[in-house]
């Protein structure tokens, strides 16, 4: 099983800039792209929670699991 960062389509659901999803939560945009990729190991929960209260979701809203696929959970830390 792996972990999916749908942060994408929570960006496009709610029509907000990920440039400016990153200066309402205070992470750089660099770090924000990470997370949207799926390229690194780890989030913070207060990271994760300044996300969900900015695009007003759940933290369910921005992850997701495939099932029988073998690999590591892709969450980002920024």
């Amino acid at each position: 099983m792996r972990i999916v960062v749908t942060l994408d389509v929570m960006l496009a659901r709610r029509k907000v800039k990920a440039k400016d999803l990153a200066e309402r939560v205070g992470i750089t945009e660099a770090n924000l792209s990470l997370l949207r990729t799926g390229k690194v190991k780890g989030v913070r929960f207060d990271t994760l929670a300044k996300i969900c209260e900015a695009l007003q979701c759940r933290p369910a809203d921005l992850l997701d699991v495939e099932p029988g696929v073998a690999g590591v959970a892709q969450i980002a830390e920024p």
